[in-house]
């Protein structure tokens, strides 16, 4: 558990891990003081990363994160209702915002004795370069207030959108969620095909990430739909077109929305089977 201030309030998170120290380095970073912060985090390594951040750290839980104003759920979430169980019953006004993957709202409520104002936030692993983008999702009991600091705080680490439902976080999770890993694989293809047709290695590695790279900045430069530029490159009989044509034989678009929606199914399934109700 870690605390800092946004505009005065503390902050606690549960757990220490990468995901954690990238938002609280991106709240330091905005100006947040370390010397605000206390961590609970079993592990040793993580806990001298987080000293060497200057946040103090203890391995086990401690009664003064119970003094934060808004509370970050940052473990694994096989964990996270052990992670929770010391502060059942024992919140009055805290905002608990949750990272743990598949974890739903209402059983984080009911875990810790029906608390009302939990936020839900699905980032991905961008933001610990703080080049993330987050979906959240609040439960009723959230009120404006409590909205900004969730948003706040996530903004630390990149951009953030709301969504209306709940349910909608799965689909979060399957496109931005996982959706880095979808990059890392094409990359990793293009890489392997550069090194088969004779580049060296750290050559194909350096034409896939640039490729990568400036295809996603140029995507995001302006208004033209991927369609439009993925057209734009590819001339009538020339060498983009025997490529494209090679994937739709192949059914590769449709094989890659089919794998998505897999990813959104499981993080339902993981919904329910760590949370323990219908």
């Amino acid at each position: 558990m870690s605390i800092a201030n946004i505009g005065g309030d503390k902050i606690a998170s549960i757990g220490g891990g990468n995901m954690a120290q990238a938002i609280l380095g991106g709240l330091m970073q905005k100006g947040q003081p370390a010397g605000n912060c206390f961590a609970v985090e079993p592990n040793a390594d993580t806990r001298e990363k987080l000293a060497a951040m200057g946040i103090a750290a203890a391995p086990a839980f401690d009664a003064r994160v119970l003094e934060a104003d808004v509370i970050l759920l940052a473990v694994k979430p096989q964990q996270a209702e052990q992670a929770l169980r010391p502060l059942a019953g024992s919140l009055t006004s805290q905002l608990v915002v949750s990272i743990a993957a598949g974890i739903r709202s209402e059983d984080i409520s009911r875990w810790l004795g029906n608390h009302a104002a939990v936020v839900r936030a699905m980032p991905n692993t961008p933001a610990l370069i703080l080049a993330g983008i987050t979906g959240l999702f609040a439960r009723p009991g959230v009120d404006a207030a409590a909205r900004v600091r969730a948003q706040q705080m996530m903004q630390a680490v990149g951009k953030t959108v709301w969504f209306d439902r709940e349910s909608q976080l799965d689909t979060v999770t399957a496109v931005s969620g996982s959706g880095p890993a979808y990059v890392f694989y094409f990359i990793e293809a293009l890489e392997r095909a550069a090194m088969e047709m004779g580049f060296a290695d750290a050559t194909a590695r350096q034409f896939a990430l640039e490729t990568f790279l400036g295809a996603a900045r140029l995507a995001a430069a302006g208004e033209i739909a991927p369609a439009q530029l993925r057209a734009n490159v590819t001339s009538k009989r020339g060498t983009t077109e025997s490529a494209i044509a090679v994937f739709d034989r192949a059914g590769m678009q449709r094989t890659f929305i089919e794998g998505v929606r897999a990813a959104e199914t499981r993080a339902a399934e993981m919904g329910r089977e760590l949370g323990g109700s219908p």
